[in-house]
């Protein structure tokens, strides 16, 4: 019995160390994570790729083709007649 419940303690030991590292490796990934840029401009399909949208940084609804871009950019493109995501 002893040796049983010596393997099922070193086994459960051995979880318990493998769930604090994972632990500390994803907070130490939260903590690292770049934050996401200010603005983003939406990129169309094709020669030269237009720009299409600007989006806010987080928008969900940005698609797979985008790039970041600053304020000035952002406020540039937009005076240019270039739409702002809708929301």
């Amino acid at each position: 019995m002893r040796v049983w419940h010596a393997m099922w303690i070193e086994r459960i030991d051995r979880k318990i160390a493998a769930i604090r590292q994972r632990q500390t490796e994803q907070e130490r990934g939260r903590r690292n994570r770049p934050s996401p840029p200010e603005w983003v401009v939406e990129l169309g399909i094709g020669t030269g790729r237009p720009p299409i949208q600007v989006h806010e940084g987080d928008c969900h609804m940005t698609g797979s083709r985008r790039r970041p871009v600053s304020r000035d950019e952002a406020r540039r493109l937009l005076a240019d007649g270039l739409h702002a995501c809708t929301h």
